[in-house]
């Protein structure tokens, strides 16, 4: 993984911690899928990335995965606001990088192999370096 994937991934995690009206609808933010928590939680998944540089100047696009699991009844949708929300605010400082844009690009809601709702949003976010 790049420093821009890691810059993201630390960016996004911060945001959806940081939300404290997230934090009422769910029992945590994670980085990855924690080993013992009941849900509601939100897990900050993989990055993927690809180069996006100038001429000039390097840069990278990320995609990344976050998934709200466990969630039924009206806190899914009111969740998932409080994350896309969270994830309008990505532009700005990352680390060494500069978050130029982030945009929901897709998501996706489903019953898990486990129970319960898993809601899966993916942002991809333009990045430049330094």
């Amino acid at each position: 993984m790049s420093g821009a994937e890691q810059a993201v991934r630390a960016r996004a995690l911060a945001l959806l911690t940081d939300d404290a009206d997230l934090a009422t609808l769910v029992h945590g933010v994670f980085d990855g899928t924690p080993p013992r928590t009941s849900a509601p939680y939100v897990s900050v998944g993989g990055a993927e990335g690809a180069d996006w540089g100038t001429k000039d100047r390097a840069g990278r696009e990320v995609r990344l995965t976050l998934t709200l699991a466990g969630v039924g009844d009206g806190i899914a949708d009111r969740a998932a606001a409080r994350i896309e929300a969270a994830m309008a605010a990505m532009r700005g400082t990352a680390g060494d990088w500069s978050v130029v844009s982030a945009r929901v690009t897709r998501t996706r809601f489903s019953l898990s192999r486990e129970g319960g709702w898993r809601h899966e949003i993916f942002v991809r976010c333009r990045c430049l370096a330094g």
